[in-house]
């Protein structure tokens, strides 16, 4: 099994440096066993920064954004911090967007919120171009880049093929990403949702391409008190129920908020859920949260996440 885990994970709050302790957690990940670990990007640190500071410190493990929004960041800008993430770590960055929610950003940067799927198809074109090492000169309708004559000035020496991955979960998104990208990382996607939606549809949109990683991103912990910790997530997650596309997801999985969708209890019983997301066809399961109710019971979760990713 290909387990990960998302990083801040709950236990962060008393941190004295954040960079320094994700940086510990993420050498704390690669001792479990555990095979990736990804930084989620919010309006604090940056997390294509965090990525390549802690897969330098930490060999053996790869790391990523889980996920950095496309919006308002120009492409050429992201092209250049992954290229140099992929450097620092020495190939070992997956660089993970989304287009993330207009209710959120818009107000927030002040910036007027593209047409979302347009928007992605135009973001993911230049950023294949940059990466493919081709002239880049596109004039979108919600985004341009001109660098005509300028190709290896975008390039970063010692960068190498960087994965491409979108938190996408609807039809529209699925097929973009899977025409463009190399696979998606939805949140809080249960197993029905990824074998009687996402998988096929990226599936079909990436034909003739290689198979698309489908990288499965859900609340995990081992614990002695799974209701405390459903209870938790769903507090902390309620507002997930007003955002179209995640109301979507749970509405095809049969769930009405993120707490139903946690996986939580003792070792056995995380073993057979996960189990059921590799069974609906996802690739690699990354827990998040694990951390939400204590660093011990976010190491205790680690270690068995890093048994099960060693069988």
């Amino acid at each position: 099994m290909s387990i990960g885990v998302a990083l801040p994970s709950g236990d962060t709050a008393n941190a004295v440096n954040i960079v320094d302790e994700l940086v510990t957690q993420t050498s704390q990940a690669a001792d479990a066993g555990l095979t990736s670990v990804w930084f989620s990007q919010r309006m604090e640190h940056d997390a294509i920064t965090v990525a390549a500071l802690a897969g330098r410190a930490v060999p053996g493990i790869a790391v990523g954004t889980g996920v950095v929004p496309i919006y308002p960041r120009h492409p050429l800008l992201i092209a250049g911090l992954a290229q140099t993430a992929q450097a620092a770590t020495g190939g070992r960055f997956v660089l993970g967007l989304g287009t993330g929610a207009k209710n959120w950003l818009e107000p927030a940067y002040g910036i007027e919120y593209p047409p979302p799927i347009k928007h992605l198809r135009e973001y993911l074109t230049i950023l294949r171009q940059v990466f493919d090492g081709d002239e880049v000169d596109f004039q979108g309708e919600t985004v341009q880049a001109h660098a005509k004559g300028f190709a290896a000035s975008l390039s970063v020496a010692g960068s190498s093929d960087i994965p491409v991955i979108v938190a996408a979960m609807g039809r529209q998104a699925l097929r973009v990403t899977g025409e463009l990208a190399d696979g998606t990382i939805p949140f809080l996607a249960g197993p029905k949702a990824l074998s009687d939606l996402i998988v096929p549809e990226i599936t079909k949109a990436a034909t003739g391409r290689p198979a698309p990683r489908i990288i499965a991103m859900v609340p995990v912990v081992v614990t002695d008190k799974p209701d405390e910790f459903r209870a938790t997530v769903d507090r902390q997650y309620s507002f997930f129920r007003d955002i179209p596309s995640y109301r979507a997801i749970f509405d095809v999985q049969g769930v009405d908020s993120a707490g139903e969708l946690v996986i939580a209890g003792d070792e056995e019983t995380v073993a057979a859920e996960l189990q059921r997301y590799f069974d609906a066809g996802a690739t690699e399961v990354v827990a998040t949260q694990s951390g939400t109710q204590s660093s011990e019971e976010r190491l205790r979760t680690w270690r068995v996440l890093g048994d099960l990713a060693k069988r």
